[in-house]
């Protein structure tokens, strides 16, 4: 029987992204092979609960929202994480897939949105970046992610952005500071002057509940 490796299941707001503010189920699986400066979920890259995906799919329901999010860690490192992604589309669920473009997103059910997070210079991590994920974004509803420490993330986020065309080819571009690292003022006069159309997202749920709450 297929199993998932669970760190959490919860029901709360979605705190990012253009669905920031809705009522969301979260699937959070356990195990990333990234190890990104800023991490703010260290917690799922060991343990976790093994889960079938019948239980997974009991949780979700008993929530009662239509919006889930399946995230990590890295939730594609799981292969069984894209038949959970599958059951919960059957269901007629609003999937949203956040991934840290490490694994290719080709061949993810297609009624699911992509959160996309481009690794950034101060992650420690851009080398690795998928680039072929950022072909694949559709206009109509995946959304491409950089979380920027300093002004070098931001002007390499500028960079990938015109090269891929992300302003045409995502739904949204979104600007994501690194919490307690940089000055939001002059997060949001970057993207205020910059002319492009992108979007200042800061963490929704760190604002209500606090950076180190988890579960909510």
């Amino acid at each position: 029987m297929s199993t998932l490796r669970v760190t959490e299941i919860f029901r709360s707001i979605q705190g990012e992204s253009t669905h920031a503010g809705r009522p969301c189920a979260f699937v959070r699986l356990t195990g990333c092979p990234m190890r990104c400066t800023w991490c703010d979920s260290t917690y799922t890259f060991t343990g976790g609960e093994r889960m079938t995906i019948d239980e997974i799919m009991a949780q979700v329901r008993s929530f009662g929202c239509r919006l889930v999010e399946v995230t990590g860690g890295e939730p594609l490192a799981q292969r069984e994480a894209r038949t959970l992604i599958a059951r919960l589309c059957d269901e007629g669920y609003e999937v949203l897939v956040e991934t840290g473009g490490f694994f290719s997103t080709e061949g993810l059910d297609p009624r699911a949105a992509i959160i996309l997070d481009v690794k950034c210079p101060a992650s420690g991590e851009a080398e690795r970046n998928h680039w072929p994920n950022l072909e694949r974004l559709r206009a109509d509803k995946d959304e491409v992610k950089f979380v920027v420490a300093d002004r070098a993330d931001w002007e390499f986020a500028c960079r990938v952005i015109a090269r891929y065309d992300l302003e045409r080819r995502a739904r949204a571009v979104l600007i994501s500071p690194v919490w307690g690292a940089v000055d939001l003022t002059e997060v949001a006069e970057w993207v205020a002057s910059s002319g492009r159309d992108v979007r200042l997202q800061i963490q929704m749920h760190k604002v209500i509940w606090g950076p180190d709450a988890r579960g909510v």
